[in-house]
């Protein structure tokens, strides 16, 4: 039609790939994972692709749908996934990103499936959720080495095997996790739902839970009250003579993001289960599978900020606005150059945890300690600061952005989950004290990573010595609580400039030194100071690293 002629719009997003991100492949060449940058590059030319773009799209637009009977009045309580969901997930399971790691006797192999998870989820995050879970299963089910011996195998298969059947006739295995009650929330302690020994082992379990994620997987852990207090259960949906255990779906919730990944309040009349460590330890049984998953919500938040910006970038530089193309634009730049930064700093802190994991699964102690306080403000502050950056980015796109057809409301609502699965903000900060208060080779373990950087920024000298003096300070629970938020902020911007001092560009640390450490920032994106090199930042974020 002559008065309907399309221009000055950019062209799709697509054909890309999501590992041409060189704070990525530095970090695997860096830290052990370079044997599995040419897998990762594969997945990530595949995430960015037409095809699975595609997927996402569908996966999210058709969600799931709760059946609860059959045509012929039999309960079935199953979930029915639009095929995109399927092909998503047998896509990130034979590529690793469930349980590899735990298999693969090789150094690195944690980082190779992070940077794997990282790639892969900024196509789609919400099927993110089963695999994520399926990965953090395996450590906590150790602790019953006998159901570990015969379930590890096959949640590590990269064979994405759905269906109603006995897990132990499966190919593979996909597992959640069953914990949150109306009552309790975080408070696990406050949980009701019990668990009764019924003879050989097993035990019977009765009662509710809030939400439960993905529960169309094969097993769960469950947490349920015993006499001795919580514990942890090992809960099959399928019973090994093929009937269905006792898990009633109630309904489906209807949530804000993460539409594509069904999550359920369900119902226990009896269910059958297997106890997984020693009876009223379930919580610290489990913590072991919720620190997993933490460490992939920080993966996931790094990789939502890398997909926003992608989008940001990609329409700033075929969009013309005032007679000259946006990208060319300082303000814009700014604004540009400034969700650049924070997305390296996320990926670069994300890629860390992964190697101190892999280098604690090798016993190296003070890389466990590491890990467990860095992780714990990691998830407080990065995932805090993923809701702000999507945001941002959409608005880049101005009123593009805000219609569905764009991608950039997904991303959206997507980013809010991350900060609030597995803990919440204040939990997360409360955390980062019980790390301090328990553990006291965590905060030795910190400043000996942090003093790495010692010297070579004096805005960065200056917030580490802020921060031990904050610390200094600890002492009044009260008051330390009243603070939490603070000190977790502080301890995870001091850890990335730590690290961006020593790993990236000249000018991505000095922008990240200067504005979030320096005090040279203001509330927003866009508020680089002036005489930040926002063009090297730029061709930074622009890259693409040919290995």
């Amino acid at each position: 039609m002559s008065t309907h002629e399309v221009f000055n719009q950019p062209p799709p997003l697509t054909g890309f790939t999501t590992a041409d991100d060189p704070a990525l492949l530095e970090a695997l060449r860096r830290d052990g994972g370079a044997w599995g940058e040419e897998a990762v590059r594969a997945l990530g030319a595949r995430a960015g692709s037409e095809e699975v773009r595609e997927w996402a799209r569908q996966a999210e637009a058709y969600p799931p749908v709760l059946r609860t009977h059959d045509r012929y009045g039999h309960r079935v309580d199953e979930v029915d996934h639009h095929p995109a969901w399927h092909r998503l997930m047998t896509a990130a399971v034979e590529s690793g990103q469930h349980a590899a790691p735990w298999v693969q006797a090789r150094p690195g192999a944690h980082l190779v499936r992070a940077a794997k998870f990282y790639v892969w989820a900024q196509a789609e995050a919400g099927h993110g959720c089963p695999v994520s879970m399926t990965n953090a299963a395996v450590p906590a089910l150790r602790a019953e080495p006998e159901l570990a011996a015969a379930y590890e195998p096959l949640l590590a298969s990269p064979v994405y095997d759905y269906g109603p059947r006995p897990p132990l006739g499966k190919r593979g295995l996909i597992a959640g996790m069953s914990m949150t009650e109306k009552q309790g929330g975080s408070d696990v302690r406050a949980n009701t739902t019990t668990a009764v020994p019924a003879g050989e082992g097993t035990y019977v379990i009765t009662g509710h839970k809030w939400f439960t994620s993905a529960p169309m997987s094969d097993v769960f852990l469950v947490l349920a009250r015993t006499e001795e207090g919580p514990t942890c259960f090992l809960m099959p949906r399928v019973l090994p003579d093929g009937s269905r255990n006792a898990m009633r779906l109630m309904r489906l919730k209807d949530k804000l993001g993460n539409r594509s990944n069904a999550s359920a309040e369900v119902e226990y009349e009896r269910a059958v289960a297997w106890r997984v460590g020693e009876p009223g330890r379930g919580v610290r049984t489990i913590v072991e599978m919720v620190n997993m998953t933490r460490l992939d919500c920080v993966i996931g938040a790094a990789a939502g900020m890398r997909a926003g910006l992608r989008e940001a970038l990609h329409h700033a530089e075929h969009r013309r606005a005032f007679g000259a193309e946006l990208v060319d634009q300082p303000l814009m730049r700014n604004v540009l150059a400034d969700l650049a930064v924070e997305s390296e700093a996320a990926t670069v802190l994300a890629m860390r945890l992964a190697a101190a994991l892999d280098r604690a699964e090798a016993g190296d102690a003070a890389e466990g300690a590491l890990r467990r306080l860095a992780l714990a403000a990691g998830k407080y502050w990065v995932c805090k600061r993923g809701s702000a950056h999507a945001a941002e980015a959409l608005e880049c796109l101005g009123g593009n952005g805000y219609v569905e057809e764009s991608g950039m409301p997904r991303l959206y609502r997507e980013a809010p989950l991350l900060s609030i699965w597995e803990g919440s903000g204040n939990v997360a900060a409360l955390d980062v004290l019980r790390a301090l208060a328990r553990e006291p080779a965590a905060l030795d373990a910190y400043e000996a990573e942090v003093a790495l950087a010692a010297g070579a920024d004096a805005r960065l000298d200056a917030a580490a010595a802020g921060l031990r003096e904050l610390l200094g300070s600890l002492g009044d629970a009260r008051r330390d609580q009243v603070v939490a938020r603070r000190l977790a902020e502080r301890l995870t911007l001091v850890l990335q400039g730590a690290l961006l001092v020593r790993h990236a560009p000249p000018a991505v640390a000095d922008a990240f030194c200067a504005s979030r450490l320096g005090g040279d920032w203001g509330q927003a994106f866009g508020t680089l100071p002036a005489g930040t090199d926002l063009g090297a930042v730029l061709e930074r974020a622009r890259a693409k690293d040919a290995g």
